[in-house]
């Protein structure tokens, strides 16, 4: 009868419905779960009596290649904040990831941070034979406070002093290319920013976390320009690749589009993705990420290793 007939298609449907899902719930499990080798936890420095630690998550098979992780958000940072699967697109192309975590503020000012990450990138540019990468060649990534971060080592990172007593303060924390999420560029003008109140200072939520002389408008002016990456665009810029969501409240799109317009005129390449209805974070960022694994593939990989 029509009906029975009519039954048995639904039901083989559902079948081959439940089996598909079933199949691509695996794959995409599988997907962020390559092999690797994970810890234990590195050393790397000392701040406030705090050690300062990476956390070294190798792929099964390396290119030979790193890729330093900012792990903070709000300048916030700790070392339950990585599960590797989070970067399973750079391992699964065979970077070696280095997850840098500091003191969270406002235990650390942000301005400790940035050196913090700063000794972060030394660390593992002194220690790259130990590790199996290429010096020359090490990208950042992270995102919000990890974003703002990676811009100021592609903006101010650098030679290390050659009179240094510690070999590694001699290292260079200049990165060659960076991939971020929604990074703040300019603290001065935070534009329609839910922590902008309107007074020029920094943001609301914030205080703290730039030092007791942040309250002093006149000195905040010199903190602001000192930890804010547009300030230091050049045009030997480090390729840079920012995702930003058009609905961010709290880190507006003009924050990336501001920096990536002071990039172009100096020449530099800063390429701007930009998600529709995103706000700070938004479901299909780990995909995106996959993306982040092109980009350091184009500007990482020399034309000899790359695919």
């Amino acid at each position: 009868m029509p009906w029975v007939r009519l039954i048995r298609w639904v039901g083989a449907l559902l079948v081959l419905l439940l089996v598909l899902a079933v199949v691509l719930t695996g794959t995409l499990w599988l997907y962020f779960h390559p092999n690797f080798t994970q810890g234990p936890l590195v050393t790397y420095g000392q701040r406030h009596s705090e050690p300062l630690y990476l956390d070294v998550i190798r792929p099964e098979t390396t290119n030979g290649l790193g890729v330093v992780l900012m792990v903070s958000g709000s300048w916030k940072s700790g070392t339950n904040s990585l599960r590797p699967w989070m970067v399973a697109p750079l391992l699964r192309r065979g970077y070696t990831v280095f997850a840098a975590c500091h003191v969270s503020q406002p235990k650390a000012t942000v301005m400790e941070i940035i050196e913090d990450m700063n000794r972060a990138v030394r660390y593992v540019r002194h220690h790259a034979a130990t590790y199996g990468i290429d010096p020359h060649r090490l990208g950042v990534t992270g995102g919000s406070a990890g974003g703002h971060l990676s811009l100021m080592l592609a903006t101010r990172g650098g030679p290390g002093s050659p009179q240094a007593t510690d070999p590694i303060d001699r290292e260079s924390s200049a990165v060659q290319a960076v991939a971020i999420f929604y990074p703040v560029t300019d603290l001065l003008n935070l534009g329609p920013s839910t922590e902008n109140l309107g007074d020029g200072g920094p943001p609301k939520s914030f205080v703290k976390a730039f030092g007791p002389n942040s309250t002093n408008l006149t000195l905040w002016k010199q903190i602001g320009r000192d930890t804010s990456p547009i300030y230091f665009v050049r045009s030997n810029l480090p390729p840079t690749l920012i995702y930003h969501g058009d609905a961010d409240t709290l880190v507006p799109l003009a924050q990336s589009q501001r920096y990536q317009a002071e990039a172009r005129r100096q020449g530099a390449t800063v390429d701007l993705v930009v998600h529709p209805g995103g706000n700070h974070g938004w479901l299909t960022m780990l995909w995106d990420i996959r993306k982040f694994a092109d980009w350091f593939d184009q500007h990482l990989r020399a034309p000899a290793d790359a695919h």
